[in-house]
């Protein structure tokens, strides 16, 4: 059995590829999980950045989280914009911080 039909992609990852009033993602089951394994790995990873952020620079979680994803919104990470928005709000779920006011919370 192939390891991508048993990866448990969220609900909320797969709508950054359905287009409003579509019920279909635009892109491929197996193209979708590559890109949730990667924006997983990219929120557990920094889990420990963050936590070193704040405990170094004494700024607020919420500070934390906006500049890793300006960071994340840059040219050479890779992400999409709306990827790099679930990598934050993924993060703020691992961490058990509140998410960004201004970004919905992950399913």
């Amino acid at each position: 059995m192939n390891d991508v039909n048993q990866v448990l992609i969220p609900h909320s990852f797969i709508a950054l590829f359905l287009p409003k009033g579509r019920q279909r993602p635009v892109e491929s089951r197996e193209t979708i999980a590559a890109r949730y394994d990667l924006c997983e790995d990219m929120a557990q990873m920094l889990i420990e950045h963050a936590r070193t952020t704040l405990f170094a620079l004494g700024v607020t979680e919420e500070i934390v989280l906006d500049r890793v994803h300006q960071g994340l919104r840059g040219e050479g990470s890779g992400l999409s914009e709306s990827e790099a928005r679930w990598v934050i709000l993924r993060l703020a779920e691992l961490l058990g911080w509140a998410p960004p006011q201004d970004k919905p919370v992950c399913e």
